[in-house]
């Protein structure tokens, strides 16, 4: 057995016995503490393996779920980018040995893996907006590439997306069989393990899809604010939320003794290790058990991936405390806040484009939204996270369409800002589209305070 099926059996994320493909009944994975089932303090070990997400690991859903007299009318899915190669490599050490091809002979395995590699192998006369038409549709380096998507995290969106089938297709028909292009609003970044998470989701939601039917747009931010990413005060709060993660990183002594000394052991200044983000490396390598590096003075071991591990849960923990990327969040996640909404009313009012909306997106996009919403205990997304809006009609009152939200198949609805409290003020099972129109169109310039009314108002006010 080897060390990282050892632990992920010890934390109970991988179970003994197991069915069909690896899957069983039970999902141990959280996005919110639960202390029946978690370590009784904070186990940097135990978070890590949460956001390697590695593919096997049983997945329990609450999508699709509701009162028996409603349907299903639209589905909005944010994912994070699966499984990487690191974006940044430690100096004086040898690049991690990791394949990014995709063979069927290799763990992680999905059944689909094969056909997805042949249907992405027909799709390069597909209209993609540019630049995405000069992107790979699918990972064949076998030494990856920096940032490049691996194996793990093309079976981690094809069993996002065949999860998502199964609800959504298999139980509620959400698409006809013969759907239209326009029932699909795709949107991603213009990096190629976006684009091709987005594919791979796509292809497990909707196996052999018609090319001609698939068209994906390109959002140039992060943070897919389209045409409204000028905002003086969001990069005001990010130059403050900045300063902040310096100040904790300044004042935590074991940290710099553990820069310092893993700067010895590869033999480069302190300043040039940590400014090439070991933790990054580090994250791969320990996703895809392989050793840390060594060099003639020693080894990085997992002390040290412990102790910056830890930092980064203690500066996320504060981060919420202090408040600062709060400002940030609501004004970089407004803009593609606004976007769902709008298209959840145009649903409402019997438009039928944009059933299914999916945008392929990074951790610095799903993180402001969370906050945003006020989901304040949730976990840093993972690999291959997924933030899912649903749009429901009630049948016996048609005019009436409610919400519910997903993190990672979990049920946050009334974890969320606007809807917390509706169980006290209302009778009705679920939460009410209006909540969430009221909290995207005013409620979130309130909590910004400064009097401001509107997106435009909120991104000039002076006076920070």
């Amino acid at each position: 057995m080897d060390l990282l099926t050892a632990l992920l059996l010890l934390v109970h994320l991988i179970p003994v016995s197991a069915t069909k493909n690896g899957v069983t009944s039970k999902n141990r994975k959280r996005i919110m503490p639960d202390p029946a089932t978690e370590p009784p303090v904070m186990d940097p070990v135990y978070e890590a393996l949460l956001y390697c997400n590695i593919p096997g690991v049983a997945e329990r859903s609450m999508e699709g779920h509701a009162p028996h007299h409603f349907k299903l009318v639209s589905v909005h899915v944010f994912i994070r980018h699966g499984d990487r190669y690191p974006l940044y490599a430690i100096p004086k050490t040898k690049r991690p040995e990791i394949d990014c091809t995709l063979v069927a002979n290799r763990k992680p395995y999905h059944s689909k893996l094969e056909a997805f590699v042949s249907h992405m192998s027909k799709g390069p006369g597909a209209s993609f907006e540019s630049p995405l038409h000069s992107l790979p549709l699918y990972s064949s380096h076998q030494l990856c590439e920096m940032g490049e998507l691996t194996q793990t995290g093309v079976v981690q969106h094809l069993q996002n997306g065949q999860l998502l089938r199964d609800i959504y297709l298999k139980k509620h028909k959400l698409l006809p069989s013969d759907w239209a292009a326009e029932q699909l609003h795709l949107e991603t970044t213009g990096k190629s393990r976006t684009l091709q998470s987005g594919l791979a989701l796509l292809y497990g939601f909707l196996p052999d899809f018609d090319w001609k039917k698939v068209y994906f747009r390109h959002q140039p931010s992060a943070l897919f604010c389209s045409g409204n990413c000028y905002c003086p005060l969001r990069n005001q709060y990010l130059e403050k939320e900045q300063r902040r993660q310096y100040l904790l990183r300044l004042n935590n002594r074991q940290l710099e003794r553990t820069y310092e000394e893993m700067a010895r052991i590869v033999d480069i200044p302190t300043k040039q290790l940590r400014a090439a983000n070991p933790i990054d490396s580090l994250l791969c390598l320990f996703c895809h058990n392989v050793s840390f590096p060594c060099t003639r003075n020693g080894c990085i071991t997992m002390d040290h991936f412990k102790v910056i591990k830890t930092h980064q849960i203690e500066d996320e923990r504060e981060r919420q405390e202090k408040k600062l990327y709060l400002g940030y969040a609501l004004l970089g996640a407004h803009p593609i806040l606004n976007q769902t909404v709008g298209r959840m009313q145009h649903t409402a009012e019997g438009r039928k484009e944009g059933l299914f909306t999916l945008y392929s997106a990074h951790d610095v996009t799903l993180a402001p939204i969370l906050s945003a919403l006020g989901l304040t205990g949730a976990r840093f997304p993972r690999f291959a996270a997924r933030l899912v809006f649903e749009l429901w009609q009630d049948r016996e009152k048609p005019r009436e369409h409610s919400v519910r939200i997903l993190y990672d198949g979990v049920d946050i609805t009334f974890h969320t800002s606007f809807c917390q409290d509706h169980h006290r003020r209302s009778p009705k099972p679920m939460c009410p589209l209006e909540n969430l129109v009221r909290f995207i169109k005013k409620d979130m310039f309130v909590a910004l305070g400064g009097g401001s009314t509107n997106y435009y108002e909120a991104c000039h006010r002076e006076g920070f």
